[in-house]
């Protein structure tokens, strides 16, 4: 079809070129529709030109106006989830009562359309963004759920057809039309420049979202495009014919491979380099794929982020959304640390992590299948291990031990926040902690990150003047220890309530020991008479919360017997001198401002 062709069918006007279009793609072999996407998306042209964008609405709707073709799609949407994305600083309700993850949330709509009255619920202000889980019953209980949502509301009937004939033939082109976007401004390497290219795809990427809100249908078409392998390889594998359109996407495909080379996985430990989510180079099979890619690479933009969300409620999509996430996941500390915004970012990447993670089942098959937990704790603590400095808690000339430096970019931003949210968010499910704590690689590996924790941001006691303020690296050590090391401990120690769970706590309380025992010869403290010095003190211990708190719970909880578990009388000793040291620097020196960093 030439483009002489094409100019005839467009002149016959948006309504008419529509119908024709439609006709063609319900007889089964559409002729027409590519060469007339051809000019109307040719790269040439800017991505939110507004007369390409009507075209698109108008040729989609097959003859009928916008409005009245996306009425008759929604008419037959099931409604069996709300799946409404919102984006930071908007009102939402959790309903303990009716939750089965803790994450659960719903909107102001769907929390006022149900009964909830005398649940245990609270309203709440979302600070990273969030998605309504009302009609799904991995996350809340059915009844819970709103009058419009589930099994609560009407069945649709069938629909016809050839109702979706031109939307499912249309949706890969303008999906790859995005990406083709995203490959040409892929060069800039900066936040600055990443942010200018997602302004200008805005209004492409909200055309998007309008199609996805007329309902299932629609949804439907756009998933099935989305993570369907041989339409991505139609449409970006060579040999491109000898045109116009072949030569850009030969050269967009150079900018693509350039991207992936320049977007690395951190370099693993050996015995992980076989996982898929830590493969050095990553391989791309859907447009789903690529799409996540460069979600990433461009910093998690909002819209972006809340056009993949708002298609969750399709559960094939969720599931290929959530593994391709894992997949790139090793990826998330080099954004985080290469962003001129990283607590904007941070919000953004559990704006998404957390509706993947918060289906239980989900979670503990990314845990079996593709090894989940250890790729979040292998990225934090490859995260953590930059910025490690020598210990000065005891004598520096035999003190061995590492400890993260608080006064870095990364802890006084918080750059580490979404690895420990999301680790937290997976431990909250029973059958994901219990399969932690079995697994004595996994715990060790844990424990070799509480370890960078151990004795860090050491104070100094001040004895000539008087201390005004605190210094920042004082709270990032604090917030650092709650959220990446005592959070985790209590969401663990939440799932051990009985005889049978004895096992894994004795783990725990094992490992803890064994890196008790390392710490204290690394650091140089081996006898009950070894001195730290006395002007130098740190607060911060995890090593030691983690023995206290699991062998209370196994003694209270799990009949198991204290003298089974704890160690020789010397080396309770020597454990027992630092937190008495902590305690004693609170009390003599801290209420009157003594120490310093």
């Amino acid at each position: 079809m030439s483009n002489s062709t094409v100019q005839v069918l467009m002149k016959k006007g948006k309504r008419g070129a529509a119908a024709y279009i439609h006709a063609d793609c319900a007889s089964g072999s559409p002729q027409h529709l590519g060469p007339l996407l051809d000019v109307l998306l040719n790269p040439s042209k800017a991505i939110d030109e507004w007369e390409t964008i009507d075209w698109c609405r108008w040729l989609l709707a097959g003859g009928r106006t916008p409005d009245e073709f996306a009425a008759v799609v929604r008419s037959y949407d099931k409604h069996d989830k709300c799946g409404l994305v919102w984006i930071p600083r908007v009102v939402a309700y959790r309903c303990r009562t009716c939750g089965i993850s803790p994450c659960m949330s719903i909107c102001r709509e769907c929390f006022h359309r149900g009964d909830h009255s005398t649940h245990d619920f609270n309203m709440f202000l979302s600070q990273a963004g969030g998605a309504c889980d009302c009609g799904d019953n991995s996350v809340m209980k059915e009844d819970g759920f709103c009058s419009n949502h589930g099994n609560k509301c009407p069945r649709p009937g069938t629909a016809p057809a050839e109702l979706m004939c031109v939307a499912e033939a249309m949706m890969p082109r303008l999906i790859l039309r995005l990406l083709q976007h995203f490959r040409e401004n892929s060069d800039g390497g900066s936040s600055d420049n990443y942010r200018v290219a997602v302004q200008e795809c805005e209004g492409y990427v909200q055309m998007l979202m309008e199609f996805n809100n007329m309902g299932d249908l629609m949804r439907s078409a756009m998933t099935k495009a989305l993570i369907n392998p041989q339409m991505y390889r139609n449409l970006v594998e060579g040999p491109f014919p000898e045109t116009e359109y072949g030569r850009y996407m030969a050269d967009s495909n150079r900018m693509y491979e350039k991207a992936i080379e320049s977007f690395p996985a951190p370099e693993p430990p050996d015995e992980y380099r076989h996982l898929p989510a830590l493969s050095p180079r990553l391989q791309h099979k859907t447009l789903l794929e690529e799409f996540i890619f460069w979600t990433f690479k461009y910093e998690f933009p909002q819209n972006v982020v809340c056009l993949l969300l708002n298609m969750l409620p399709d559960q094939d999509y969720k599931e290929h959304l959530t593994r391709t996430f894992v997949l790139h996941y090793a990826r998330i500390p080099l954004v985080l640390e290469n962003s001129a915004d990283p607590d904007t970012l941070s919000n953004r990447v559990v704006h998404m992590s957390v509706q993947l993670f918060s289906n239980e089942a989900l979670a503990l098959r990314c845990v079996q299948h593709l090894h989940l937990l250890h790729v979040m704790v292998l990225s934090l603590r490859l995260m953590m291990g930059k910025i490690l400095v020598p210990n000065t808690l005891h004598d520096p000339n035999r003190n061995r031990h590492q400890v993260i430096d608080c006064t870095k970019r990364v802890m006084k931003e918080h750059c580490y926040w979404p690895l420990v949210s999301d680790f937290n968010n997976v431990l909250s499910h029973r059958s994901v902690a219990l399969l932690f704590l079995q697994d004595d690689a996994l715990v060790n590996m844990w424990f070799e990150f509480l370890s960078m924790l151990q004795g860090m941001n050491v104070n100094v006691r001040e004895t000539a003047g008087h201390i005004e303020f605190e210094p920042s690296s004082y709270y990032a050590a604090f917030s650092c220890e709650l959220e990446a090391a005592a959070y985790p401990m209590w969401s663990v120690l939440s799932h051990l309530n009985a005889p049978e769970h004895a096992p894994r706590a004795r783990r725990i309380v094992h490992a803890a020991l064994a890196y008790l025992q390392q710490w204290l010869a690394a650091v140089g403290c081996t006898k009950p008479s070894s001195r730290s010095r006395s002007l130098h003190a740190s607060f911060h211990f995890p090593l030691h919360r983690y023995l206290a708190a699991f062998l209370c719970a196994a003694v209270r909880g799990m009949r198991v017997r204290a003298a089974d578990l704890l160690p020789q009388p010397e080396m309770l000793a020597l454990l027992a001198a630092h937190p008495l040291r902590v305690q004693v620097s609170t009390k003599r020196f801290l209420r009157v401002n003594m120490f310093i960093e």
